[in-house]
Parts: structure tokens; C-alpha cells; sequence
């Protein structure tokens, strides 16, 4: 039975979904002042829009782009108490489009963190295991980067935000030898370029040559796993119809996943765009294509994970990694319990 410090898991993960009007507004009923707020105009193919409170708002880089970070002046202008403030740019206020934004709490603009041997900027939230971190590399493979999150980083989503530069990410069920591109389908790739190969710690993260290059401009979003509010793993499909179950310990609220054996791009799924089961609707980080929606669903949501319902190669046939976020805890605190959908 999963218990969990975080009763309202709303307070630190939020999906909030809006028509945009092309005009500049406010956006609020996000719960909270996020630090890291990703956008998708479901219906078009605009890129994926993302800012942080460490860069600065009006700074975008995009999920399925190996593109620089780009100042939009007309995207998001303001992290607001209960939400954000943005332009009439259409990757974020395109007229008439339904637009998607995923919302995290870190720490705001962050502070100096010494823990690695390179000094890097971090806005942390230990309370929920997230953080956003800068550096600028210094070319040497095996230097360390402090994440703050004060338990073992899981899941690292990485940028050189100066350059046109692919974006790799690390995965604790992979370890600090392999490494998947997150703008691209390829499958893990196996390499010290990555990591170092060296394991994540609960201070410090290694960096490879892909990690680090003198010089260059670095931000990551990195994850620590919390009972009953997020967690970070892998999976084997069964080929099967009455597919594989990935026990979380919560109902979640916002699953991404990776076949990592073989190419196949990512997939992200939430709870407010598909609001009972199954879950059809998916987004893709690697790419700028409108949402799909899939006749059969590939998953639903339970009370203490999700299940898998379609023999696809995408979702249930191979090896899998995953990062999930709860909309309710399976028993909190309090002992309420999470339902069933």
C-alpha cells in the first residue's frame, strides 16, 4: 500500500487546458506559481513550447527541435500565483486551438549549488523531487553537476539551450551507461558520452562528452521519485490485448513513455485531456504533429497505475521506460483513498 507526504499532488504537477484567443491574457486555475510550464497546441502542428523560472520567461526551447532557445516575446511572459501570463504567439495562444500546458513547482529563479565539481544553478523542490538546473560545461567527461533534489535523481531531461543541439535524456531503469535523444525515435543508445558511465546520486549527476562541451549552455529538469505522488520505471509489454498492469501506487494524472529497444517515438499521455478510460489521447515530445487520437486505447488509468490494452509495438510488445504523475494518492496521509475511474 502506497502512502504519501503529498495529499494534493496538485500542488506540484498540474495539466491545465485553454482555447486560445491569439491575444495576450492570463491563464490561471493552475494551482500554483510554476517554475516549468511545457506547451502544445493540441490541434495544429505547432512545435512544443517550453520555459522556466531559471532561464527566464520570454526563453523557449522545443521538445521535437534541436533548436536554440529562441526569445519570444509574445509567448510566456509571466509565471503569475495561480498560473502564467502569455502573448498571442501560436505556440501558445494560437486562436481557436486548444492548447495543453503541463506545469511544475520548483524554487523560482534558483541559487548557486556547489555539490558537483562544476557550480551549477538549481531551483529546487525537495518536497516533491523536482528540479531545474544550469551550468555551463567545461569539456571535461566525468565532471559532476549538484541537482538539489537531496534523494537519487531517476529521470534528467536535458538541453544545450546556446546551440542546435539534440536533447538526451537519463533514466535510472537504463543506468549512467545509456542515454535516449528526446527530439528523436531511436531506441537507448549505449555510451560513455552520455554519463560518464556513472549512476545518478542523491546529490550529483556525471557528465560525458554529449553532457558537457566546453563552453556550452546547459539546462535540465530532473526528478526524484515520491511514494504516492510520481515515479519513474520500465516494463515489459506481453503482446497482449489484456496487456501489461505498471503498478505506481497512485491514479495517475500524466504518464510519458519510451520504447527503448527498438525506435518508436514518445508518447504523453494525461488524465484532463482524456478524463475517463481508456486513454486515447497522445501527444508526442519528439514531434510537432497535431494530437493523435488512437481507436483503440492503449491504456487506462487505475486507482494504483495503468494498464495497458493494445498490442502495439508503441505501448506492449517491448521494453519500455516511463515517468509518471499522480492525480491522487492510492492512500494519503489523511487515509483518503484514490477511485477508481
Amino acid at each position: 500500500m502506497a502512502y504519501t507526504t503529498i495529499n494534493k499532488s496538485s500542488d506540484y504537477f498540474n495539466t491545465k487546458l485553454y482555447t486560445g484567443n491569439g491575444t495576450a491574457r492570463s491563464i490561471t486555475g493552475v494551482g500554483f506559481q510554476p517554475d516549468w510550464s511545457w506547451f502544445k497546441s493540441r490541434g495544429d502542428t505547432n512545435s512544443h513550447a517550453l520555459y522556466d523560472a531559471v532561464r527566464g520567461v520570454t526563453k523557449a526551447i522545443s521538445s521535437n527541435s534541436t533548436g536554440a532557445e529562441a526569445t519570444e516575446s509574445q509567448g510566456l511572459t509571466s509565471f503569475n500565483s495561480d498560473g502564467f501570463s502569455i502573448g498571442s504567439q501560436t505556440a501558445v495562444n494560437a486562436s481557436g486551438h486548444g492548447i495543453a500546458s503541463w506545469n511544475w513547482k520548483a524554487n523560482g529563479a534558483g541559487s548557486s549549488n556547489t555539490d558537483g565539481s562544476i557550480t551549477s544553478t538549481v531551483s529546487a523542490n525537495t518536497t516533491s523531487g523536482f528540479s531545474i538546473v544550469k551550468w555551463t560545461g567545461n569539456g571535461t567527461a566525468g565532471s559532476t553537476v549538484g541537482h538539489g533534489l537531496g534523494s537519487k535523481m531517476k529521470f534528467m531531461i536535458l538541453k544545450d539551450y546556446g546551440l542546435a543541439r539534440t536533447w538526451i535524456t537519463y533514466h535510472d531503469s537504463l543506468g549512467g551507461g545509456s542515454g535516449i535523444n528526446f527530439n528523436e525515435t531511436g531506441g537507448a543508445g549505449t555510451s560513455s558520452a552520455y554519463w560518464n558511465n556513472t549512476d545518478a546520486t542523491s546529490s550529483v549527476f556525471s557528465t560525458g562528452v554529449y553532457s558537457n562541451e566546453n563552453n556550452s549552455n546547459y539546462i535540465c529538469y530532473c526528478f526524484a521519485e515520491k511514494t504516492g505522488y510520481s515515479k519513474f520505471g520500465s516494463y515489459t509489454g506481453n503482446n497482449n490485448n489484456d496487456g501489461s498492469f505498471i503498478y505506481t501506487g497512485f491514479k495517475p494524472a500524466f504518464v510519458l513513455l519510451k520504447r527503448y529497444d527498438s525506435a518508436a517515438s514518445w508518447f504523453l499521455f494525461d488524465s484532463k485531456r482524456d478524463p475517463s478510460n481508456g486513454v486515447t489521447q497522445a501527444l508526442l515530445p519528439n514531434s510537432s504533429n497535431a494530437e493523435e487520437t488512437n481507436s483503440t486505447p492503449p491504456m487506462d488509468f487505475l486507482s494504483n497505475g495503468f494498464k495497458m490494452r493494445y498490442a502495439h509495438p508503441n505501448f506492449n510488445t517491448g521494453s519500455y521506460i516511463y515517468m509518471a504523475f499522480a492525480e491522487a494518492p492510492l492512500v494519503g496521509t489523511n487515509g483518503v483513498t484514490a477511485k477508481a475511474r
